[in-house]
């Protein structure tokens, strides 16, 4: 088992899920609360790494953060590295990618709760911000919740997007998914099956938690109301 690409991944994972709760969470707000017309055109861009294949957006990522572009000409003077093939670029890579993992459960959450309450703790002088921490963050805590834990169990399967960006460096980029193709490529299929297992194990906690949350919110929701 490649002990190192599950450590790579699992902190990938986890700078992934905690960057996507502190952009996912006001992007979320918006879209449940916003009556903007255009509104739409903003949620086909937060879902389109669901649609558009990895590959295509490992692409792009790799134009306009390559050496060769403004934007990864000032990250290499100030990181003393090009962001492709890097850790920073599987990150930022992941992002994008899982964006809609988080976004959508988040949104989903946050539109569940009772715009009353909301209203009405404006109206007593709390300010929209304290609002959202103490009114409508703990009501919609199990279904942010839910997201984090998609938003985590994704990003340690991806593929495509972090080989495109990433590349397969020892220890630096290589991320179990990666590690497994290697084996299966090099026919150590016992390997691959224990770094598989691993992620089979966790994929299948992680869909058994978040099933389960949701079961909660449903059953106690008449007891609730």
């Amino acid at each position: 088992m490649d002990q190192a690409a599950i450590l790579l991944s699992l902190r990938l994972a986890a700078w992934t899920t905690l960057i996507l709760l502190g952009v996912g969470l006001p992007i979320a707000w918006w879209l449940a609360s916003s009556r903007w017309r255009w509104k739409f055109l903003v949620e086909a861009v937060v879902a389109l790494p669901l649609v558009l294949p990895p590959t295509v957006l490992g692409f792009y990522l790799l134009r306009v953060l390559g050496p060769r572009s403004p934007l990864g000409q000032v990250f290499e003077s100030l990181a003393g590295h090009t962001l492709p093939f890097s850790f920073q670029g599987l990150l930022l890579a992941s992002v994008l990618y899982s964006l809609p993992f988080a976004v959508q459960p988040f949104t989903a959450a946050l539109a569940g709760v009772d715009r009353r309450l909301v209203e009405a703790s404006w109206c007593l002088g709390v300010s929209r911000f304290q609002t959202f921490v103490r009114v409508v963050l703990p009501l919609s805590a199990t279904g942010v919740l839910s997201g984090m834990v998609l938003t985590f169990a994704h990003t340690l399967g991806e593929f495509g997007v972090v080989l495109m960006v990433g590349g397969n460096l020892e220890g630096r980029t290589r991320t179990a998914s990666i590690s497994i193709y290697d084996s299966v490529q090099a026919l150590d299929y016992a390997s691959a099956s224990r770094t598989a297992l691993v992620l089979l194990v966790f994929s299948f906690v992680v869909l058994a938690f978040t099933y389960g949350l949701q079961r909660r919110v449903w059953t106690s929701w008449p007891a609730r109301s």
